[in-house]
């Protein structure tokens, strides 16, 4: 689909003739965004690797999944991280109130894998036997 057409496609209407100029803007910008995404996944792919370490250590030593004031002390730090950033802070807690839950969630489970004599595996969150978490609690 070229971009003249898109706007037909997307919603019935006849779409004008994009310049040339804009089309390659617009391809500039989309792969700026198509890296950045690239390097987010990977950055949280590095992060789920520490907390997966971090459940372990935790499960170790019989510690809970939970912190709820590491939690707190998290959201704050990145609301203002996200403020400076010029990012909704909303929108930055909701992203890591997302991911903490996921971190409980594998904390969990290698929690109960090691008390019951388990193994875990270390293929991500998405994983059948994925245990990594994003953040270190």
């Amino acid at each position: 689909m070229t971009i003249s057409n898109t706007n037909e496609a997307n919603n019935g209407t006849p779409a004008k003739e994009v310049d040339a100029d804009v089309r390659e803007e617009l391809t500039r910008l989309r792969d700026s965004i198509d890296n950045i995404d690239a390097a987010v996944v990977h950055m949280l792919a590095e992060r789920f690797k520490c907390t997966q370490r971090v459940g372990h250590l935790k499960a170790a030593h019989q510690l809970p999944a939970a912190d709820p004031a590491r939690e707190a002390q998290q959201i704050n730090r990145l609301r203002g991280l996200a403020e400076s950033a010029k990012l909704d802070p909303a929108f930055a807690e909701k992203l890591l109130n997302f991911i903490i839950a996921e971190v409980i969630r594998h904390h969990e489970r290698i929690a109960d894998n090691t008390l019951n004599g388990g193994t875990t595996g270390t293929t991500g969150t998405t994983g059948t036997t994925g245990t990594t978490g994003a953040t270190d609690k």
